[in-house]
């Protein structure tokens, strides 16, 4: 036998709960991974996207409803803690939409480099989360 046939390599197991906290992620493989949060929070709270679209838009009474529900809150639920929903659906919308770019960008180029990755990896983490500050401040009335 040769001496690479008795050398190979051994493959193990992930277990989720166990190894994954103490893996080292890259940063693509963390934005993949938050591609995929974002999706699910949106897919998650889409009956709360389309009552605020629904209220928004219906009638100027329905509208001052979903103004109250920022100033006041809605039932026992407090305004802050809507705000900061709709503070998640933003942040989730943003960096779905721009990770979802990224992916674009990486299939229609093929630049599929380590050093790309990267770099694509953080220009979309930077865009998503100034952002969602920005907009965050807005909706929290700082300014």
């Amino acid at each position: 036998m040769t001496q690479l046939a008795k050398k190979r390599p051994e493959f193990r197991n992930i277990h989720a709960f166990k190894d994954l906290p103490s893996y080292r992620w890259p940063l693509a493989a963390l934005v993949s991974g938050m591609h995929r949060i974002s999706g699910l929070i949106l897919f998650l709270l889409l009956p709360f996207i389309i009552w605020l679209f629904d209220k928004s838009v219906s009638s100027e009474i329905s509208f001052g409803s979903f103004t109250a529900a920022f100033a006041t809150g809605i039932g026992f639920v407090p305004a802050w803690f809507v705000k900061l929903v709709v503070l998640a659906l933003i942040w989730s919308y943003l960096h779905h939409l721009a990770a979802g770019m990224r992916h674009l960008v990486l299939d229609v180029t093929h630049k599929t480099t380590k050093d790309f990755g990267r770099h694509s990896a953080a220009a979309t983490l930077v865009f998503s989360i100034v952002l969602t500050l920005i907009l965050g401040a807005k909706l929290f009335g700082l300014y």
